[in-house]
C-alpha cells in the first residue's frame, strides 16, 4: 500500500473518529473551543505516533516470536500509558496554560479507545514498520482534522440562537452526525 494512499484513506475515507466511532470522549469533550482541540490533537499525534512505532517493535520483536501475542493489549496499553505520563509532564513544563485548559482530557488520553484501537489494527493488518508510523500518523491527523473542525462549528454554534431543547449535547452530535455524512462523500476516493 502506498504512503500516499495510507495517509488519504485514513485522514478521509477512514477517519477514526468520524467513520469508525474510535475517540468519541475527547471528540465530545474537548471540543468547545479551537484551541483546545489543536492542543488535543497535537497530543494525540504525539502519542498515537510514537504509540505506533513502540508498539510496532514490541510485537513483532517480542511478543509474536515467543507466542505471546495474547499479551498485546495489555501491553500496548501500558505503552500507551507512559507515553501520556510523558506528555503530561512536557506539557506541564512547556505549555501550563493548554495542560491547565486540556484538564483532565490529558490522562484520558491513555483510555482514549482511538490510540489502542489503531496501535492493534497497524499490528493486525501486519504492516512494516514504516507503514504502520505512517498509518499511525495518518489516522491521528485525521483525529486532529475532525476535532478542529467539530470544535470550529460549535464555537460558531454557541454564537446563534438555539432552541433550548437542542442547546448541549443534542446539538453537539447532530453536527457530529452532519460532519460524519460529510465525511461519507470521500468514500468513492479510494476505490
Amino acid at each position: 500500500m502506498s504512503y500516499l494512499m495510507i495517509f488519504i484513506a485514513a485522514i478521509f475515507v477512514n477517519n477514526i473518529v468520524l467513520s469508525q466511532f474510535l475517540g468519541i470522549c475527547p471528540f465530545l469533550g474537548v471540543s468547545k473551543k479551537i484551541s483546545t482541540a489543536l492542543g488535543m490533537g497535537c497530543a494525540v499525534m504525539f502519542v498515537m505516533t510514537l504509540s505506533g512505532l513502540v508498539t510496532h517493535l514490541i510485537y513483532f520483536n517480542l511478543l509474536q516470536p515467543n507466542g505471546l501475542s495474547f499479551m498485546t493489549t495489555v501491553i500496548f496499553i501500558l505503552v500507551i500509558a507512559s507515553l501520556v505520563q510523558m506528555v503530561e509532564i512536557i506539557l506541564h513544563k512547556t505549555s501550563p496554560m493548554l495542560y491547565q485548559a486540556l484538564g483532565i482530557f490529558l490522562p484520558l488520553i491513555t483510555t482514549n479507545c482511538a490510540v489502542l484501537g489503531i496501535a492493534i489494527l497497524a499490528v493486525q493488518k501486519n504492516m512494516s514498520l514504516m507503514e504502520a508510523v505512517c498509518y499511525n500518523l495518518a489516522n491521528a491527523m485525521g483525529f486532529t482534522l475532525a476535532i478542529v473542525l467539530f470544535s470550529s462549528i460549535r464555537e460558531r454554534l454557541s454564537a446563534n440562537p438555539i432552541p433550548k431543547a437542542l442547546q448541549g449535547a443534542p446539538i453537539a452530535l447532530i453536527t457530529a452526525g452532519l460532519l460524519s455524512m460529510a465525511f461519507m462523500g470521500f468514500s468513492g476516493i479510494s476505490h
